[in-house]
């Protein structure tokens, strides 16, 4: 057999040198003779024995050394067998199905089995599945938790296809000729430190109180600075009971740093300190209130600040009485439950409409442009800005692409007036080839962009103007010159018309404007019935004066039948989901503005007794519209918040796209279940 054995390589190279170094010797001997007969003769004689000394150690001596050649191999195999039995790492190999063919000592002792125990890996690491073994030319590695140990197991295809194409016999499926070789290494201690490090890191926030000098009017004034002591005291222990620092930086904000351990301690807690807050009353009539902007995870301390700053305004802009937490791009909101106190002061409004006619007066063109699908607040607030903007002599455009049947007998008031031009009312194409650098676009009654009619306006001129009602979420429009966020306002509406009574000396508003804008307010408020204040009022007594007619507005958003079966088969058809919850599907079919019935539906269902929110699911151009209702128990913008949609507490909607009404149906209970579960109501 070993005489079958053929050398070749280095080897073979190095055992043929005494051959080819007597070919020398023989040329050597020849020279010699031609010298000295003599000379040569003598080393004929050398060369002779060194010749069989070489053919010897060719031929005869070969067996015994191709001999020890094997024998080596053999302990040599021998011996990385038996490293790979003693390694000090877990090791196993598997077949193509991911069956277990070997263990090594080290994974024999963890994981307790036999030698002999030949079933798949899964039952032992359950996080291992069929589709989770490696692809070809590939290391796949997976984190498993074993015994409370952290391992990261790698494993990898070991090709053997020669192997088995010289075997007589085994014989494999061709797509299945290699083994899997799997390593585990134990990280639990580098997981630890890992953990340890992140939640070491800085976490800054800002704690500002949101109506602080309105709880003080609400008291004596001898009392009031035991007030400011007692919440002093209430924040300080709360935060350092966490191992975090508070700083005052004003009477009413506090600047905070903590570790991220702190922060997830409070977020177990739902933040408990913006209750706790709210129980300090010597005599106050207002309850103070708190909002909490953290960031957390930026490059830098700086950036984390700016993090800080950029929650803080997302929490004030959704009505404050919340924390928002931002890290990195991602947004989370916590508590906002109570309804946001309206400010008594017009102040603000005051400022905002001086901006806005600046920003007016400093170009030539104003196009004004609300969420898709607009509603009657939407158009109303539209035509305050467009009066606006013509009192200043500017050309002025409104975009609606698809009037609906809540718009339409508005419009056409305009539409068949001389007094108002005919491109008044414009389409996106139309809009994209106004809108330049001279232009001013104001967005109302969203901050969203893209719910606007035309987002692609938004980057078509740098001074955009935006004018909403709903809170703020993480996806705003972010290159706003003038933004007027009011979540305590009843509607886009009221805050225009606030706006209109501060623009200009003797603006004059006419009679279907007004009527628009109050409509508006009438809709948004159902009636005056929700989410109406002092300045509610305040602002529908100003367009009376300016002309509005109640019997007017009323006359013209009468209901034809088909939109009032709709809305009465939606009442019908609603079902109460644990007891508090009414839920129903508004048909479309036949309906020009289906969402808006949906709408009406939804307000009607809270009308119940134990209904807390209602729900009407709408089915409307491949997209499900669900429209959310409640009257103070329930803060249904958190649920919609969760649907990717929107709005206040007691008014809000979201949109799901590519699903069916069933499965909407499905989304929204399993929402709903799991706020339950989590405590949120």
């Amino acid at each position: 057999m070993k005489d079958k054995i053929k050398l070749k390589g280095q080897l073979k190279s190095y055992m043929r040198w005494p051959l080819i170094m007597t070919l020398l010797l023989i040329i050597m001997d020849v020279m010699l003779y031609m010298v000295n007969l003599k000379a040569g003769a003598i080393a004929t004689g050398f060369t002779a024995v060194y010749v069989v000394a070489a053919v010897l150690l060719y031929f005869h001596r070969r067996p015994s050394i191709l001999n020890e050649l094997i024998s080596f191999a053999t302990q040599y195999g021998q011996v990385q067998k038996n490293l790979m039995q003693n390694f000090a790492l877990p090791y196993a190999l598997m077949d193509a199905d991911g069956k277990l063919l070997w263990m090594n000592d080290e994974f024999l002792f963890l994981t307790g089995k036999e030698k002999k125990y030949r079933k798949f890996i899964g039952n032992i690491f359950q996080e291992i599945t069929p589709e989770k073994l490696p692809l070809p030319d590939e290391v796949r590695d997976l984190e498993v938790i074993y015994q409370e140990h952290s391992y990261r197991l790698s494993m990898k295809r070991i090709e053997i296809q020669e192997l088995l194409d010289a075997s007589e016999i085994v014989e494999v499926e061709k797509d299945k000729s290699y083994l899997i070789s799997l390593c585990m290494f134990d990280e639990t201690e580098l997981k630890k430190y890992i953990r340890q490090k992140d939640e070491e890191k800085l976490v800054t926030g800002l704690l500002y109180l949101d109506n602080y000098e309105e709880a003080l009017e609400s008291m004596e004034e001898v009392r009031s600075s035991l007030l400011i002591a007692l919440i002093d005291r209430k924040i300080n222990k709360y935060f350092s009971s966490i191992d975090g620092v508070v700083k005052k930086l004003e009477k009413d904000k506090y600047f905070l740093v903590m570790r991220k351990k702190s922060l997830d301690i409070l977020k177990e807690k739902k933040f408990s300190i913006l209750e706790e807050v709210k129980t300090v009353n010597i005599g106050n009539e207002m309850a103070v209130t708190i909002s909490i902007g953290i960031g957390m995870n930026a490059d830098t301390y700086a950036h984390t600040s700016e993090y800080a700053r950029i929650a803080m305004e997302l929490a004030l802009g959704r009505g404050g009485d919340q924390v928002v937490v931002k890290d990195g791009n991602n947004i989370t909101y916590y508590g906002g439950k109570s309804q946001m106190m309206e400010k008594t002061t017009r102040v603000k409004a005051r400022v905002k409409a001086h901006a806005l006619k600046e920003f007016m007066i400093s170009k030539d063109k104003v196009v004004v442009m609300g969420h898709k699908i607009t509603d009657v607040d939407t158009f109303g607030a539209a035509i305050g800005i467009y009066r606006a903007a013509k009192t200043l002599e500017k050309k002025a455009y409104i975009v609606i692409n698809t009037p609906t049947s809540s718009i339409r007998p508005l419009m056409d008031g305009f539409l068949h007036s001389q007094e108002y031009d005919s491109r008044m009312f414009i389409n996106s194409h139309e809009a994209k080839e106004i809108v330049d650098d001279n232009t001013v676009v104001v967005v109302v009654d969203t901050n969203r962009p893209n719910y606007t009619e035309c987002e692609e306006l938004l980057t078509m001129t740098k001074t955009i103007v935006v004018l909403d009602h709903h809170r703020q979420s993480k996806d705003v429009i972010q290159n706003a010159v003038l933004s007027y966020i009011e979540p305590y306002a009843s509607s886009a509406c009221e805050m225009v018309a606030e706006i209109l009574q501060y623009f200009s000396d003797g603006i004059r508003i006419r009679n279907i404007e007004a009527d628009s804008i109050y409509a508006g307010i009438m809709i948004d408020t159902n009636n005056f019935l929700t989410k109406t204040g002092v300045r509610t009022f305040e602002a529908a007594a100003f367009l009376r004066r300016c002309g509005a007619d109640v019997t007017r507005v009323r006359k013209m958003f009468r209901e034809n039948v088909e939109d009032y079966r709709a809305k009465g088969e939606a009442i019908r058809n609603a079902e109460l989901f644990r007891e508090h919850f009414a839920i129903s599907v508004c048909p479309s079919e036949g309906l020009e503005s289906p969402t808006v019935v949906g709408a009406q539906a939804a307000n009607e269902l809270l009308n119940v007794i134990g209904v807390k929110a209602s729900f009407v699911l709408t089915d409307y151009r491949n997209t499900i519209y669900i429209s959310a209702r409640s009257i103070d128990e329930i803060n249904v913008q958190i649920i919609m918040e969760r649907l990717g949609g929107g709005g206040h507490l007691n008014i809000a909607g979201a949109q799901l796209e590519h699903y069916s009404i069933a499965e909407a149906k499905d989304i929204l209970k399993q929402t709903l279940q799991n706020m339950l579960d989590e405590g949120e109501f």
